[in-house]
C-alpha cells in the first residue's frame, strides 16, 4: 500500500470517530481543510523554531480523539517530553529523527509510530527538508 493510501485509510478512520462523536443536534460531519485551521507555532513540549499546526475538529462536540497535522520546519521540533496517553505519529512527508525512551531512530514517510503512557519521545526533520506528520490521541 503507498504512503498515500495509507495517510488517506488513517485520516477516513479518523473522521469517521468525529462522525459517530457527533450529538443528534448538530450536523452529522464537519470537513475542515488545512487553510482554515493552520496556525504558525514555535515546536511543542518547548521543541522550539517554527512549525504550522493544524488542530482539526476543535471546536467539534463529545469528539474524543484529538487529530492534529504538524510541519515541523527545519531546526524546529516536537521536543523530548513524557506520554501519558497512547499517542500515534504517522509521517506524510520528509524525513527526520525521533528519539524514544533515549533511543534516536530515523523516520520517513510511511512510519507509523505508537509512543505509550509512560515513554518519553520527541521528533525533529533531518536539515533541508520538512517533516509533516498527522498525530492522534484520545482527549482526557
Amino acid at each position: 500500500m503507498s504512503n498515500k493510501a495509507l495517510a488517506v485509510l488513517f485520516f477516513t478512520f479518523f473522521i469517521s470517530i468525529a462522525v459517530k462523536a457527533q450529538t443528534a443536534d448538530t450536523s452529522k460531519y464537519i470537513l475542515q481543510n488545512d487553510i482554515e485551521v493552520a496556525k504558525t507555532e514555535p515546536g511543542t513540549h518547548n521543541g522550539g523554531g517554527e512549525t504550522i499546526g493544524f488542530n482539526f475538529f476543535a471546536q467539534a462536540k463529545n469528539l474524543k480523539t484529538i487529530f492534529r497535522k504538524r510541519i515541523l520546519k527545519p531546526g524546529s521540533s516536537i521536543g523530548y517530553h513524557l506520554q501519558k496517553e497512547d499517542e500515534i505519529y504517522y509521517v506524510i512527508s520528509g524525513n527526520g529523527k525521533m528519539k524514544m525512551n533515549g533511543k534516536v531512530f530515523p523516520v520517513k514517510p510511511g512510519d507509523a509510530i505508537l509512543t505509550r503512557p509512560g515513554s518519553s519521545h520527541g521528533i525533529e526533520p533531518n536539515a533541508g527538508n520538512d517533516l509533516v506528520i498527522l498525530i492522534a490521541y484520545e482527549r482526557k
